[in-house]
């Protein structure tokens, strides 16, 4: 092209902008783009239209394309002014998202989680420090879990009251491939303070105990902030969880099958010693720390779930009073009023701590969820860690082994 050419172009569109200047019209830029002339209210005075543009004088954060977490708050700041309004709201159901403005009105933050895999409209206006608008939607989406992982919790929220001995259990309705970052969202709290650690007994399930016994009287709260963790191979936690549950006095039997007689200490006062009879020799008690996990005043004992079925020897179906369950194993302590005659002198249970109708009412009434029945020389292998609740047969290092970090 002529360089004369091109030379005149200049000339003319300069040119052109100086008569219109001469005419008194401004050229401004809103939202990005060129307006022409300045906006006039009801009386014919000029109202300021912003001449940054809008992506300049209004930021919207997270910036980018990509899904986002919906933990990740959506932030709106003006760098060259005041934040005016700000409306967050879901693409498809219109649910307001809600936030806050900070005390120099520059930065409004949303306060409340997204949700999954939605699109979310953010209309936001700020104001100039020579009072013209500015004014930038932008659309933002988040990220769609190939799964959601619901965490269910021991102690239940009923559970307000429990023993000394009581885990607390996470399970998962999900595999969990990222153990670490589950962890880290699992936050215990215990007032007084004690040490205390997870063990993952599966993919599923992870157990929280302190060193030792809770001290009688904590307070322990459980914060799961789960919602929008990455637990791995695409799922994510789905929703935030917390309970709190307080500790009560130390309760603990000690069982002992040699003498065939149950302690029982409360807060570490002896206050009962009773005759039991705990399982044969073909069908020993397991040893080691045993915890409740579930009483009821009735059930129906059936040998066949253990293997000993209709027309075979040593089969039994009895309705039972007074159950304490200790193991998931079949291991109760209960009334026995058939062996109230062996209690005392011989153990010829089926595994589970054999008591008088009048000591099992007694046991019933001062024991539940979380105290503690520690059982010796049964002759018994140890509890198994992932029998509900083995957790205290494991040493303090045996069981910090079994956490991810």
């Amino acid at each position: 092209m002529n360089r004369s050419v091109v030379r005149r172009g200049v000339l003319v569109a300069a040119a052109a902008v100086l008569a219109i200047m001469a005419l008194g019209i401004g050229v401004t830029v809103a939202l990005g783009r060129p307006v022409g002339r300045a906006p006039t209210n009801a009386v014919g005075t000029r109202v300021p239209v912003a001449t940054t543009p809008a992506a300049l004088a209004v930021r919207i954060l997270p910036a980018g394309r990509a899904a986002i977490n919906p933990t990740t708050p959506i932030v709106v700041q003006s760098p060259v002014g005041t934040v005016q309004s700000v409306t967050v709201a879901n693409v498809v159901t219109g649910t307001a998202v809600h936030g806050v403005l900070s005390q120099d009105r520059t930065t409004w933050t949303s306060t409340e989680p997204l949700g999954y895999g939605s699109s979310y409209r953010i209309d936001a206006t700020a104001i100039m420090g020579d009072g013209a608008t500015a004014r930038r939607t932008e659309t933002l989406t988040t990220l769609s879990p190939v799964a959601q992982a619901y965490p269910s919790m021991i102690p239940a929220p009923d559970q307000s009251d429990v023993g000394v001995g009581q885990p607390i259990v996470v399970r998962f309705d999900k595999a969990v491939t990222d153990r670490v970052a589950a962890e880290k969202a699992l936050q215990v709290t215990a007032k007084p303070r004690q040490s205390g650690s997870w063990y993952w007994m599966s993919s599923k399930e992870v157990h929280y105990r302190p060193r030792n016994y809770w001290e009688p009287g904590s307070t322990v709260t459980l914060n799961a902030r789960l919602y929008g963790v990455d637990l791995g191979d695409g799922a994510y936690g789905q929703t935030d969880r917390t309970e709190t549950f307080r500790v009560h006095d130390a309760w603990i039997a000690k069982a002992d099958g040699a003498t065939k007689t149950m302690q029982i200490f409360d807060n570490g006062e002896l206050v009962k010693t009773i005759p039991i009879s705990l399982g044969a020799p073909g069908f020993p008690t397991q040893s080691g720390p045993h915890v409740i996990s579930n009483k009821q005043p009735s059930i129906i004992m059936d040998s066949c779930t253990f293997g000993i079925c209709k027309g075979q020897p040593g089969y039994y179906r009895e309705r039972v009073s007074l159950n304490e369950r200790i193991s998931n194993d079949g291991e109760f302590v209960h009334s026995a009023p058939w062996s109230v005659g062996q209690q005392g002198n011989s153990n010829v249970s089926h595994g589970c701590v054999n008591l008088s109708p009048a000591n099992a009412q007694w046991f019933y009434d001062h024991f539940g969820l979380g105290d503690v029945v520690e059982i010796t020389n049964s002759g018994g292998t140890p509890l198994p860690v992932w029998d509900t609740y083995g957790d205290w047969t494991l040493t303090w290092p045996q069981w910090q082994a079994g956490s991810a970090l």
